[in-house]
């Protein structure tokens, strides 16, 4: 079934924003606008009560078969994702050297990827992109760096497919957490760290581990997964996408933070800046979540019209135009 979205005619303009500008607007290299006033008392996009389930959305505890195997992935997760496992797959995947493919390309490579820890949707990873995007392009129509945020968020999905090395779940989707420091109990399944081995590392069970308080977040380790590699490729690539993009793609997993106030001693000015778009993004990314499908031929002249639009990607001294993302 495909659902009918209200458009945004392109090149024209909506009698309303949800989100004003003013004349401290700030304007990005890419042609991005990022405004520094936010305002979401408008907001059209309706939250619904349940999920594509029936249920409560992040309910953990509900009895089914899904939330069953969603938390044997917790289970699994937790225990196998280290301090030094993070560093090494950083190092390796941070090479980009595996294949080139465009940003489009991805996301139709999408269309075999299920999300294993998801207790609210069980579709093609294309569907939630779509749906995520088109949500925030309806209510803020003006913010086009937004509505690329919400089709790339979760590109990094790809590497559970054998183009991509072929991950185990548990390393690529989930919820996001620091690791070299202590493991915050509003972590979905927090019991299951006791397996972890850095649980028994006295410089890293503390609260700061091995940071220092206000270092900002960029300066902590994550857990890897989707998160960290899409953020790793485009900025490795020389994205003009604004800074707040790429907060929000590599912390939208992170609900311990943008859900329970955890970690917030790490954060630095610039992070708290930046969790003004994550949470307005955040939203979008959970409760859009539905079976109802979007017309991808539709809408994907737009999409192109902004691939198009972060043009001319740098790596290792050669020149990717367009649409062209280098990923390994």
């Amino acid at each position: 079934m495909t659902i009918l979205i209200e458009q945004p005619e392109f090149g024209s303009q909506l009698e309303e924003k949800k989100v004003p500008f003013n004349a401290n607007e700030l304007i990005l290299d890419g042609g991005f606008v990022v405004p520094k006033t936010l305002s979401s008392d408008d907001e059209i996009f309706e939250v619904p009560d349940i999920n594509a389930f029936g249920q409560s959305f992040r309910d953990y505890n509900a009895e089914s078969e899904r939330q069953k195997s969603v938390e044997e992935f917790y289970r699994v997760q937790h225990i196998n994702q280290t301090y030094d496992y993070v560093k090494r797959m950083r190092e390796e995947y941070g090479k980009l050297n595996k294949i080139e493919m465009s940003i489009w390309e991805c996301c139709e490579l999408l269309n075999d990827v299920v999300d294993d820890s998801d207790p609210d949707l069980d579709e093609p990873q294309i569907e939630h992109l779509l749906q995520t995007a088109e949500a925030i392009r309806k209510d803020y129509p003006d913010e086009d760096w937004l509505h690329l945020t919400g089709l790339i968020h979760d590109l990094g999905k790809v590497l559970l497919h054998p183009s991509f090395g072929g991950l185990p779940q548990w390393a690529v989707v989930g919820d996001t957490f620091p690791l070299g420091c202590a493991f915050d109990e509003s972590i979905v399944h927090h019991k299951y760290f006791k397996e972890n081995p850095d649980i028994n590392n006295t410089i890293y069970n503390t609260k700061n581990g091995v940071y220092e308080e206000g270092c900002g977040l960029d300066k902590v380790v994550m857990s890897w997964g989707h998160d960290d590699y899409m953020y790793l490729v485009s900025k490795e690539n020389g994205t003009t996408l604004p800074s707040a993009a790429l907060f929000v793609i590599r912390y939208h997993s992170f609900y311990a933070l943008h859900r329970s106030g955890a970690y917030t001693h790490l954060m630095n000015d610039k992070d708290k800046e930046n969790m003004k778009w994550l949470n307005i993004f955040n939203k979008y990314d959970l409760y859009s979540k539905s079976k109802v499908r979007i017309d991808v031929e539709k809408v994907k002249p737009y999409y192109l019209s902004l691939i198009e639009k972060v043009s001319a990607f740098n790596y290792i001294g050669v020149n990717y135009n367009f649409d062209t993302y280098q990923i390994t």
